[in-house]
């Protein structure tokens, strides 16, 4: 690593802790005011940011990106539109920082309870969505944080221009604009330096690919909240609603193929199987999406006429596809549903569908993912769809914050105590 990319977090690193103390401090008022003024500017420069977007997304296609990747950096008027509502959601959210859980008197006299502060300094690695840039600093904003946004170098254009509307919000509000700083170099040895600054940074949000997750799991030194796959299944009971079961099934595979809550196994009973993947699997194939089947939901769709079916390999229950790509297995009941997902699942979102409350309810607690719905989209698995505004990732860990992660998930609980000159004895 070079001495002057070295130089430059750290300097980054000093002016966010720095900025972090008057964060913690900020009332309510400054920074919601911070977050209106950022929605108004967002929504005031929808043309620029395209147009900066644009030369972000030119120059990843220029060097052959996948179409995936295309759609997580382009940024449209419904995402820039998103954007600004996401921040006037938050800014409708209750302020969590400061709040004292009820005090409770102890025997010695002393009142104890429990205070909401912030972590500190958040430091967030993420390629390609640039609406993460406000998303995630909007939420480390309202929850009294300060924070250092690595974006990748796809989307360096729109990072900068986003950064500059989030620092004149800041400074709008008379808050520091140190409190969100973008690392303007695409040097990759900035995020070896990054995840290892302990005395600067007090934990990681890792937002992107595979890659990127296990090099910083391996590497890094600053504890992380993270997810490394969104492999999601759907699970269609016997005892579903045929209609609501294509309904929710096409929505969680084909409404976006991209981003990490999509459906990228479904699991059928073999009892509804010839009711439900006939019309399901035609509307996937009208979609163009491949479909990689086990030996019993071939003999069922053949026998309907199916053609241009995948045989799933061991792998396929493995894959993320993030692509019009969909696994299909037709299993005997719920335990084999629930262990198929056991076995492969990432422990991100999973979902059954079902009129059957006994089911539903073995299912949602026998599942062990973030995120585990009846009768739903696995797509609804997102902060801004949660109520959080936004999300600043999703975790599939278990400690310290589950699912999509909002304002609570970028805070911690300390111990205050009342006392009235109690000394122990």
């Amino acid at each position: 690593m070079s001495s002057s990319i070295q130089e430059m977090m750290q300097d980054i690193g000093m002016r966010a802790r720095a900025a972090s103390r008057a964060m913690a401090r900020a009332s309510s008022e400054q920074k919601n005011q911070a977050l209106l003024h950022i929605a108004k500017v967002v929504r005031q420069q929808a043309a620029k940011i395209q147009k900066i977007n644009q030369v972000d997304v030119e120059r990843a296609k220029a060097n052959g990106q996948d179409p995936a990747f295309i759609d997580r950096l382009t940024m449209t008027p419904k995402t820039i539109e998103t954007m600004a509502l996401g921040l006037e959601q938050i800014v409708s959210l209750d302020d969590p920082i400061g709040k004292i859980s009820a005090l409770q008197k102890q025997a010695s006299g002393i009142e104890l309870g429990q205070m909401r502060v912030p972590l500190g300094v958040i430091g967030i690695i993420y390629e390609s969505r640039p609406n993460v840039t406000i998303d995630a600093a909007a939420l480390c904003l309202k929850s009294g944080n300060a924070v250092i946004l690595r974006g990748g170098s796809e989307a360096i254009d729109s990072n900068t221009l986003l950064a500059q509307i989030i620092q004149d919000g800041l400074a709008a509000a008379g808050l520091p604009k140190d409190a969100v700083q973008v690392v303007t170099t695409t040097d990759r040895s900035a995020v070896g330096e990054m995840i290892t600054m302990t005395q600067y940074i007090d934990v990681i949000v890792p937002r992107g690919g595979k890659s990127l997750i296990a090099r910083l799991m391996a590497e890094a030194r600053v504890p992380m909240i993270k997810h490394l796959d969104g492999i999601c299944h759907t699970y269609i009971d016997a005892d579903a609603d045929v209609a609501m079961a294509v309904k929710v099934c096409d929505n969680a595979k084909t409404q976006r193929y991209a981003p990490c809550n999509a459906m990228e196994t479904l699991l059928v009973n073999q009892e509804i199987a010839q009711m439900v993947l006939p019309t399901l699997c035609k509307i996937y194939q009208d979609k163009g999406v491949e479909l990689r089947v086990d030996g019993l939901t071939r003999k069922t769709l053949e026998a309907n006429g199916f053609q241009n079916l995948v045989d799933a390999k061991e792998e396929d229950w493995q894959t993320e596809y993030l692509a019009p790509i969909l696994s299909i297995k037709t299993v005997a009941n719920i335990d084999e549903a629930m262990n198929h997902i056991e076995q492969y699942g990432s422990k991100h979102t999973d979902a059954i569908i079902t009129n059957n409350k006994a089911q539903a309810d073995r299912f949602l607690r026998e599942v062990d993912s973030a995120s585990v719905m009846v009768n739903a989209s696995t797509r609804f698995a997102d902060g801004f769809e949660y109520g959080l505004g936004a999300e600043i990732g999703i975790s599939n860990d278990k400690l310290h914050a589950r699912g999509p992660v909002g304002l609570d998930g970028l805070t911690s609980l300390k111990y205050v105590v009342m006392g009235h000159g109690e000394i122990r004895t």
